[in-house]
């Protein structure tokens, strides 16, 4: 199973498994958890403006570097455009703001946070200007439905390099996956374990059981099956080694069918179609 995914433009593959830092508060808390993610042995590190930690993960990937004994060009970074900046010159501004709070002088996949409608056509062309310039290494897009994506086939030549969308055991995204799977999308997976909602589901304690493993590594470990790149948050050492720690594993076909027939359509965040921006 591969530990990276070579994305459809862009300069890098980008590892299959990476750090979240959705509402991880900026400062130490978040410094730690990337230096400790690095240090641990992830090279893939995903924020976004509207975390407001963008400061603090640039403070801890530098000291991550340096503990790891690693180069920029190992680590794979991720930020994304938040609403309000969407549109052609607000877009470039934002990706030039979130450099200067990272402290870097490119990002490696930059994302449309939310598809904000009269404004995807817009933000897109700015990101592609953005990495024609070569001022990035990939875009894509966030949240994105089918129709969205659709929009921007209908006004761009460049296909997103990404798409990440909420994703877990009872959100599988079928029709989405076999969408972006088509026109060679990667899909990444927030919320992968559901916001901790699926630790008691006993189906996923029973295959827990079976396999020896955490219910957390299970979920992990189906995404990674079904070819999805996931960014499991995390501020505790133990649970950044756990969520790590999947390659050393495997799900049945048995065990795979059983987690896909818990799929409810159920979000836990907000449905791109009816979020109030």
């Amino acid at each position: 199973m591969k530990q990276s995914i070579k994305l459809n433009h862009g300069q890098k593959a980008i590892p299959a498994i990476g750090l979240g830092v959705f509402k991880v508060e900026d400062g130490d808390t978040v410094i730690d958890a990337v230096v400790e993610a690095i240090r641990q042995g992830y090279r893939h590190i995903d924020t976004a403006a509207v975390y407001e930690n963008e400061e603090g993960v640039g403070i801890g990937i530098r000291k991550g570097m340096e503990i790891a004994n690693i180069s920029r060009d190992d680590l794979f970074i991720t930020s994304k455009l938040w609403n309000a900046d969407q549109g052609y010159d607000a877009a470039i501004a934002a990706y030039e703001a979130s450099l200067e709070r990272l402290g870097l002088e490119q990002l490696d996949l930059y994302l449309i946070h939310w598809p904000v409608e009269d404004k995807i056509v817009d933000s897109w062309r700015a990101l592609e200007q953005l990495y024609r310039d070569g001022r990035v290494g990939a875009v894509g897009v966030s949240n994105f439905q089918a129709h969205h994506l659709e929009t921007l086939a209908a006004n761009s030549e460049l296909v997103p390099a990404v798409n990440q969308v909420e994703r877990h055991p009872l959100l599988r995204q079928t029709d989405l996956s076999s969408y972006m799977s088509e026109h060679g999308i990667v899909p990444v997976a927030w919320a992968p374990l559901m916001q901790g909602g699926l630790f008691e589901e006993p189906t996923l304690v029973e295959i827990a059981k079976e396999v020896e493993r955490s219910v957390a590594q299970v979920i992990l470990r189906w995404h990674l099956q079904t070819g999805w790149v996931i960014i499991p948050k995390s501020v505790k050492s133990h649970r950044i080694e756990e969520n790590f720690n999947l390659y050393d594993f495997e799900l049945s076909d048995e065990q795979m069918n059983r987690i896909d027939a818990l799929d409810q359509h159920k979000r836990v965040g907000p449905d791109p179609d009816d979020f109030d921006f």
